[in-house]
């Protein structure tokens, strides 16, 4: 089992940063696909940025040029740098995991930005 641990969220208002920190503990493997999910109000989960093992990223479009995601497997920790952020990135944040078939998920953070 894997857990999750989000912190970092709250409210900004657009134009501004935040930094999402997710603290991964339990059976943690440094080959496991780490990630961070959105859910904005009355609307589906969606995926907003992933990295493979190796470290090779991937966004949607939404949010390219204005996230970052990043993993220290040394701290079993992943981190989202939200730049630039805008009201439609309002939402609750999930930190992910998968491994194989399995996968699991934080509690969420909430974003909220607006003016």
């Amino acid at each position: 089992q894997v857990q999750l641990v989000e912190s970092g969220g709250g409210w900004v208002q657009p134009g501004g940063s935040l930094r999402l920190s997710c603290a991964r503990s339990g059976s943690v493997w440094p080959y496991d696909i780490v990630g961070w999910y959105r859910q904005p109000p009355g609307k589906q989960r969606e995926s907003v940025a992933t990295m493979s093992p190796g470290g090779v990223p991937g966004y949607a479009d939404s949010v390219k040029g204005r996230f970052t995601i990043s993993r220290d497997n040394a701290k079993n920790t992943v981190t989202l740098q939200m730049n630039n952020l805008k009201p439609e990135d309002t939402a609750v944040y999930y930190c992910h995991t998968q491994r194989f078939d399995d996968q699991w998920w934080g509690q969420g953070t909430q974003v909220t930005v607006s003016s």
